[in-house]
């Protein structure tokens, strides 16, 4: 069980926040299994991710990112690249935990996972975005870039920490996600 389930469960929840944030769920998963915490560990073949230069690299990419998408415009573009980076990184971070499967097991699974996970949180991501834009002319999108940061961060942490809790919140959050643009869809004229 502890082979597919834990590791599918923690999948899930940095997928979901690599669908807020490319890096910063990335940085949390490496920085965790170069330390050991709570016992995370990387499948052999992407073990490279806990190297001093790869995590230096995801730090400096983390700060970049969390920085350039409080910038108006800036945050629209990496929105817009996030589309494709996102769901690359999520199949990455998915995979790399299923430490006791096949390599091409682990990134089938991270794949199947990752992708479409990231991809769900990121059109959310870009529905709020627009909303945002359109009531606030852009001024509400910094606050709401600070509370995807906040959201990515914990998330990832819930994942890493406890991979059950983490896939709860996930299916909840989809859950009121899929009412929320139902809701918008039913009051949307024509």
């Amino acid at each position: 069980m502890e082979t597919w389930i834990l590791p599918a469960l923690l999948g899930l929840g940095l997928a979901a926040a690599t669908g807020l944030r490319t890096f910063l769920p990335l940085l949390l998963l490496a920085g965790s299994a170069r330390m050991g915490l709570f016992g995370v560990e990387l499948n052999s073949h992407v073990a490279w991710m806990t190297s001093t230069p790869m995590l230096v690299g995801l730090g400096v990419a983390t700060a970049a990112e969390l920085a350039a998408d409080k910038i108006p415009v800036v945050d629209h573009a990496l929105s817009a690249m996030g589309t494709v980076t996102r769901p690359l990184a999520a199949a990455l971070a998915a995979g790399s935990v299923f430490t006791h499967a096949d390599p091409g097991m682990a990134a089938m699974a991270g794949l199947i996972i990752g992708v479409p996970t990231a991809l769900t949180f990121q059109s959310a991501q870009s529905s709020a975005r627009f909303i945002s834009t359109a009531t606030t002319a852009g001024l509400g999108n910094p606050v709401l870039s600070m509370l995807e940061d906040l959201a990515a961060g914990l998330l990832a942490v819930i994942a890493i920490a406890a991979p059950v809790i983490a896939a709860i919140i996930v299916a909840g959050l989809i859950f009121v996600a899929v009412n929320v643009l139902s809701l918008f869809r039913r009051g949307a004229p024509g």
